[in-house]
C-alpha cells in the first residue's frame, strides 16, 4: 500500500468556476470570485474586513507594514513555526523575540510572555499549532497591559475555534493559508483578517500596491493614486474561484476531516496506553479543524529512524519544524529568551501521519498497525 502524506481535493465546482471567471474576462483578481471568498471570510469569522492574498505569508507581510513594524522593534513569538512567521517582520527591520512553547499543545506558552517584553516590544504573534488554538484570553490581556498589538498567524486554523471565536478573528490581525497542504486550499493563496477597524482602510491601500484603487473600483473616487508604501498582495481570480468552491463545501470538508482525526485517534489509544507515543491534546476551550494527526514518540527511540521505517511500508509520513532559533537566519536576526526545551525535544520527537480526504479506514489501520509494529520492535 502507497500512502502519501496529502493530497489534494476537489469539492466539486472548482473547474466550473475557473471556466466562469475565465469567460466573465476577469482573471486578474478582485472579480466575482474575490468578493465571494471576501463575503464567506467575513460571515464566517465575523471580522470586520478579509482581503485575500496570494499566500499566508503575504498576509503576514501586510500586517507588519499595518503594525508599523520597524527598524529595532522586537516581536514576540514561537520558535515553532514556519519560516514566513519570522520572516514578516525581519523584513521591517524587526527582531523576533522567540519564547517557548507549551507542552501538551505546541503553542506559545503564555505564561512566557511578560518576561520577553522589554521597552522595544511591538507585538504578539500566537501561531495555532494543527489548527489548534492558543490561550487568547490570557495573550489579549498581556497585549493590552503592555499596548501590544497582537498578530495571529492563523495558516492552520480556518475553521477552528476558540471560545466560540473563530481562530484568526480574535487579535488585531489575522492571517489564514489556503496552501494546498491546509484544509481549504486553491494551490497557493490566503487571507488578511482585519478585526480592528481602524486598520481597515490601510490595509487595502497595501494590498493594492499602495494605492485607493480599492475605492475607485467601488466608484468612491473618480481616479486612483499612490497613498502610501504596498505591494502586490491581491491573488489571480482563478485562485479565487478554485478556493469559492471549497468554501462552499467547508463543513462538509472538515467534517470528513475530523472523522479521519477520530478514527486515529481511537486506534492510536492503546500504543499510547502502553507508553510509546502521546497523542495531540485538544483543550476544551477550542473546536480544532483536524488539520493534522501527529504523534509524539518517546525519548528512548530514534525518530527518524521511525519515519524511515514507515516510508519504507509505503506510509509517507514526515517531521515538522526545525526551530528557527537554532537556523542559520534565526541566529543572525533573532534572540531567544529562557530556554527552549519544549521546542527542542518536539521538534526531534514529532512524527505527521498522512491525513487527507479519500484516505479510509482501511489506510489508517495500516499505518497504525505498521506504527505499532515499529515502535516495539
Amino acid at each position: 500500500m502507497k500512502i502519501p502524506f496529502n493530497r489534494p481535493y476537489m469539492s466539486g465546482n472548482e473547474l466550473s468556476n475557473i471556466n466562469q471567471a475565465h469567460s466573465s474576462g476577469n482573471l486578474s483578481g478582485d472579480g466575482l470570485f474575490t468578493d465571494k471568498c471576501h463575503e464567506w471570510l467575513e460571515g464566517k469569522t465575523g471580522t470586520s474586513k478579509a482581503l485575500l492574498t496570494h499566500s499566508c505569508t503575504a498576509a503576514l507581510e501586510m500586517a507588519a507594514i499595518l503594525a508599523d513594524i520597524k527598524e529595532g522593534d522586537e516581536v514576540i513569538m514561537p520558535s515553532y513555526t514556519f519560516v514566513s512567521t519570522a520572516n514578516a517582520f525581519v523584513l521591517r527591520g524587526a527582531k523576533p523575540s522567540f519564547i517557548d512553547v507549551r507542552e501538551d499543545t505546541f503553542n506559545l506558552d503564555e505564561n512566557l510572555i511578560e518576561e520577553a517584553i522589554t521597552g522595544k516590544t511591538k507585538a504578539i504573534v500566537p501561531v495555532h499549532y494543527a489548527g489548534v488554538s492558543c490561550e487568547m484570553d490570557a495573550i489579549i490581556e498581556i497585549a493590552n497591559k503592555y499596548k501590544l498589538m497582537v498578530i495571529e498567524d492563523a495558516a492552520q486554523g480556518v475553521m477552528s475555534t476558540y471560545k466560540g471565536k473563530a481562530l484568526g478573528s480574535v487579535g488585531d490581525l489575522g492571517a489564514y493559508s489556503f496552501h494546498e497542504t491546509k484544509n481549504l486550499i486553491c494551490g497557493e493563496g490566503g487571507a488578511l483578517l482585519v478585526n480592528n477597524i481602524q486598520y481597515k482602510e490601510r490595509a487595502e491601500i497595501i494590498r493594492e500596491k499602495g494605492t485607493d484603487r480599492s475605492k475607485f473600483c467601488r466608484n468612491e473616487i473618480d481616479k486612483y493614486t499612490w497613498q502610501g508604501i504596498g505591494s502586490s498582495f491581491l491573488p489571480s481570480e482563478l485562485n479565487a474561484a478554485f478556493l469559492s468552491a471549497q468554501f462552499e463545501k467547508a463543513e462538509s470538508i472538515t467534517n470528513k476531516r475530523l472523522f479521519l482525526w477520530g478514527y486515529y485517534h481511537k486506534a492510536l489509544e492503546e500504543i499510547e496506553a502502553e507508553g510509546l507515543i502521546r497523542r495531540p491534546v485538544i483543550p476544551s476551550s477550542c473546536e480544532h479543524n483536524a488539520h493534522m494527526y501527529y504523534v509524539v514518540v518517546n525519548d528512548s527511540v530514534n525518530r527518524d529512524s521511525i519515519i524511515r521505517s514507515l516510508n519504507v511500508q509505503g506510509i509517507n509520513a514526515i517531521f515538522h519544524y526545525v526551530p528557527l532559533h537554532s537556523s542559520p537566519a534565526g541566529v543572525r536576526f533573532g534572540r531567544v529568551n529562557g530556554s527552549l526545551s519544549v521546542t527542542d525535544k518536539i521538534s526531534s520527537k514529532i512524527i505527521r501521519l498522512p491525513l487527507w480526504i479519500g484516505m479510509t479506514e482501511v489506510m489508517i489501520d495500516y499505518i497504525v498497525s505498521h506504527l505499532s509494529e515499529i515502535l516495539k520492535s
